[in-house]
């Protein structure tokens, strides 16, 4: 019993500690910024500009990062030079409010005042106040393919499910209501641990990593489709 419980308790630090690998920005307090080296977030974490929400693409929008705060942001967003403490003060490329913040100098915003659309919550952001988060595929209509992403219900929107490219993107590309949908268990002989989402023509398919993976979303899509968002209510409604 003593083995079985160290490994158990193992498995769970690992998975801690692969969640926050995923999920977490590495980011420095304000009194840090520009007086230590930050730490990068992984370029294949992220497929837009942290700062603007633009996709990369190999030929006019790359990849940069800036080496006050280390988010991945575009040519645009870095274009910008300060001086760093912890790189003997020489000037580096920074992004646009690392720049505002380090020198003071004001910098005219192209967004300021926009209002943040549904689809542009961050994933990180939702990720780590989240009824639940991982990565999934989801299949195309023929279900011989389909697109690998991040997929979030948040704790303060769990109604609705959202769709990231990546689990760093500043936005989400899609988005699926869940409330009225019905969750369905596919076991086709296969390898694939799969399940779907339900309603009227609506048909969504998704593969998870693992059957308790599976498990997990399937349990959770079911109370949000039913919309028991806390375990107050799921409580009532059983008593009910």
């Amino acid at each position: 019993q003593d083995a079985i419980d160290r490994k158990e308790k193992m498995s769970e630090t690992f998975k801690t500690a692969v969640h926050g690998l995923e999920t977490d920005p590495p980011a420095l307090k304000a009194e840090e910024l520009g007086r230590r080296a930050p730490q990068w977030v992984r370029d294949n974490l992220v497929s837009m500009c942290m700062r603007c929400q633009e996709p990369f693409n190999a030929i006019v929008r790359r990849r940069h990062h800036c080496r006050a705060c280390g988010y991945v942001v575009c040519a645009r967003c870095s274009d910008y030079r300060a001086e760093l403490q912890y790189d003997g003060n020489r000037p580096n490329r920074v992004c646009r409010e690392c720049y505002v913040f380090l020198t003071g100098h004001v910098v005219p915003e192209d967004r300021e005042g926009k209002h943040k659309g549904i689809l542009e919550k961050g994933a990180a952001e939702v990720s780590g106040s989240s009824l639940l988060c991982s990565s999934l595929q989801l299949l195309d209509r023929n279900g011989k393919g389909g697109t690998r992403g991040w997929f979030v219900i948040p704790r303060d929107d769990p109604l609705v499910l959202y769709i990231y490219a990546a689990p760093q993107d500043v936005r989400a590309h899609a988005s699926i209501p869940l409330l009225g949908y019905q969750v369905r268990d596919l076991e086709l002989g296969d390898s694939r641990h799969l399940f779907q989402l339900a309603q009227s023509r609506q048909l969504y398919t998704f593969v998870a990593d693992s059957a308790e993976l599976k498990r997990r979303w399937m349990r959770t899509m079911e109370r949000c489709a039913a919309g028991i968002t806390s375990p107050e209510e799921e409580e009532e409604e059983r008593g009910g």
